[in-house]
């Protein structure tokens, strides 16, 4: 007599609840972590050090009116240099110019490739070194402007170029046999629907710009001119406190984080375009 096969017993769930068991499961790993790290952490010593509120309120309305005020006037300085350089450069990349597509190539390499910090050491000790008695226009505000602007336009200058290349060649034909000029047809019809498309990015450009101004202090900034790292890392020395740092901290994330929820917002926005 053959012996019967002995079949696998199966567990009854289906591939959806085995799913969700697995998902549970993690969520329940996840907590659990959470929970462990909150229970062994000192939360005393981080009030101390972190929450003295007493020192937070000696810190408005400065941190506002001269910190925040002077990181959002950098950023967006910077943020539009960098736009109308990384426009040039990204029209240089595109032209049918030999010189000027190595040109641009070089610049984007070059300040793609070293860090935001050495921009600023350039501009606030080369510069003055290379051209003695030359004045960057506008101060301290002009040479962090230069310097965010130098950096950003490297990264827009792809991103402006990947969006005019992204519009339809169609719409470049269609309005030179309207009569319009290749620059023209370029300022007018093509560039205007580039920036439709690469607007979540630049967005995300100008985060990042906001984040990178903190390194103004590497100038020798003034008292009047202290973005939020500066002014929160002098009163953190003057109070042996880091409360200060956590509130500029916070003054980040009230730009930032609104910031973000726009990229996003503008990024499903053009995938709902595209469908």
């Amino acid at each position: 007599m053959s012996e019967a096969k002995v079949q696998p017993k199966r567990s009854g769930l289906t591939r959806t609840q085995r799913r969700s068991l697995s998902r549970g499961a993690q969520y329940v790993v996840f907590v659990g972590a959470l929970v462990a790290l909150g229970l062994s952490a000192d939360w005393g010593r981080l009030k101390n050090q972190f929450a003295q509120w007493d020192i937070a309120e000696q810190m408005f309305p400065d941190v506002i009116t001269l910190a925040l005020k002077n990181t959002v006037l950098y950023t967006l300085t910077g943020f539009a240099v960098g736009l109308v350089l990384g426009m040039v450069i990204a029209l240089m990349r595109l032209s049918s110019v030999g010189p000027y597509r190595w040109v641009a190539g070089v610049y984007i390499e070059i300040f793609r490739g070293l860090p935001a910090l050495l921009i600023f050491i350039f501009i606030g000790v080369a510069v003055p070194l290379a051209f003695p008695g030359t004045e960057i226009p506008g101060g301290t505000y002009g040479k962090v402007a230069l310097a965010l602007g130098l950096v950003a336009a490297a990264y827009m200058a792809e991103t402006i170029r990947a969006g005019i290349q992204a519009v339809p060649k169609g719409q470049m034909e269609a309005a030179r046999s309207l009569g319009f000029s290749p620059a023209r047809a370029m300022i007018s019809i093509i560039i205007p629907q580039a920036f439709r498309i690469i607007l979540p990015p630049l967005t995300n450009e100008l985060v990042l710009l906001f984040k990178d101004s903190s390194l103004v202090l590497f100038l020798g900034v003034t008292l009047e001119e202290r973005e939020l790292s500066k002014f929160g890392r002098d009163l953190a020395s003057q109070t042996a406190n880091s409360t200060p740092i956590l509130v500029a901290g916070l003054c980040y994330l009230l730009v930032t984080i609104p910031l973000g929820f726009v990229v996003r917002r503008m990024e499903a926005k053009a995938q709902e375009a595209v469908k």
